[in-house]
């Protein structure tokens, strides 16, 4: 049904604002009585077999939501009822901010797949503490952490420290997203040595909590050999909890899209089928190559119960979806599990 009928009415608008929307109508389809109920029964897959213990936590599924959807943590209860293990909220930056100008979300119909160049709008550190107070504790929920576009490159470590202090409390794992292409002075925080600073840095006020919430890394899919391998060498220095593999790409190879279109699109991170091969490689190499030292989160290009189930047989503990979740609906979640289940 919602290939067919509710995607192609979607389509027709722009994809920011009809995000908006889904929002909206998400918020008040669930408090209609009996609605969560529904999709309870629609989406979910109860089943002890798809539980997984990774960093301390125990997950009902392995398929989560990546961040970047729910960036104001303002409707992660409701998506709890679409069937995911997990979601991840995100990505805050201490001071809320506008991002970059619209129009800034593009649709790649033909590649399945998705340019923007949002640049970390969210409304801030605060307002999120705000929402997940009302976290219901249906799933467990990671907080997705970045820097303000307009802070100096000293200050870059202060961002992230004032966001994990804050959400501290409110998250079950925190994500250190350091690889997204849409914001300022992207280099620097690919510098191995700069990366070994910040995450000492967290980690230190990580240690002096009573409980300590689980660390991740999220790279990009772009990077070659010897990037991973000081991604590796990095994990096991500075023993962070794990990897998520990985965010939006650069590379623009490859795609049914016209230059003519990608020239008027103009720069921003790719997500969707598109990355599906080179994320895909990027787990498979710091699996192997690591001899599987650390868990992996798998994401990009997941629009089926094949493509979730190649993450994982790659060396993925876990996976996420987005720019799937869009193109085939809340279904994907319910085919993957049950894919995951006929494996067993």
């Amino acid at each position: 049904m919602y290939k067919l009928f509710i995607r192609p009415i979607f389509f027709l608008f722009d994809p920011e604002k009809i995000h908006h929307f889904t929002f909206s109508l998400v918020k008040f389809l669930s408090k209609i009585p009996l609605i969560s109920s529904v999709f309870r029964g629609m989406y979910q897959v109860n089943d002890k077999r798809l539980e997984r213990n990774l960093f301390g936590l125990t997950f009902k599924n392995p398929v989560g939501l990546a961040a970047g959807f729910d960036k104001n943590a303002v409707l992660y209860n409701e998506l709890a009822d679409f069937g995911f293990g997990f979601i991840e909220i995100g990505t805050v930056t201490p001071k809320g901010q506008v991002g970059n100008p619209k129009k800034r979300l593009f649709r790649l119909k033909d590649d399945k797949g998705i340019i923007n160049r949002m640049g970390f709008n969210n409304e801030g550190l605060e307002a999120a503490i705000e929402q997940l107070k009302k976290n219901k504790g249906k799933l467990i929920i990671g907080g997705n952490i970045g820097k303000n576009t307009l802070t100096k490159p000293e200050n870059y470590t202060e961002d992230y420290v004032t966001c994990f202090k804050g959400l501290h409390p409110y998250v079950d794992y925190f994500v250190l997203n350091v690889s997204c292409p849409n914001v300022s002075s992207h280099a620097k925080l690919e510098d191995a040595d700069y990366l070994k600073e910040l995450i000492t840095e967290v980690q230190k006020l990580n240690n002096q909590e009573a409980k300590q919430k689980p660390i991740l890394l999220k790279i990009a899919p772009d990077l070659n050999n010897q990037q991973l391998d000081e991604i590796i060498e990095l994990v096991a220095e500075t023993k962070i909890d794990g990897v998520i593999a990985s965010n939006t790409s650069i590379n623009r190879e490859g795609l049914k899209a016209s230059e003519k279109r990608l020239q008027e699109i103009g720069n921003g991170g790719l997500s969707g089928q598109p990355v599906k091969e080179r994320s895909t490689r990027v787990i498979k190499y710091l699996a192997d190559n690591s001899n599987k030292a650390f868990p992996i989160i798998g994401v990009g290009g997941i629009h089926s119960e094949k493509d979730a189930l190649e993450k994982l047989n790659a060396g993925a503990d876990l996976v996420q979806i987005y720019t799937g979740f869009i193109y085939e609906g809340p279904s994907l979640v319910k085919r993957i599990n049950k894919a995951i289940l006929a494996e067993n």
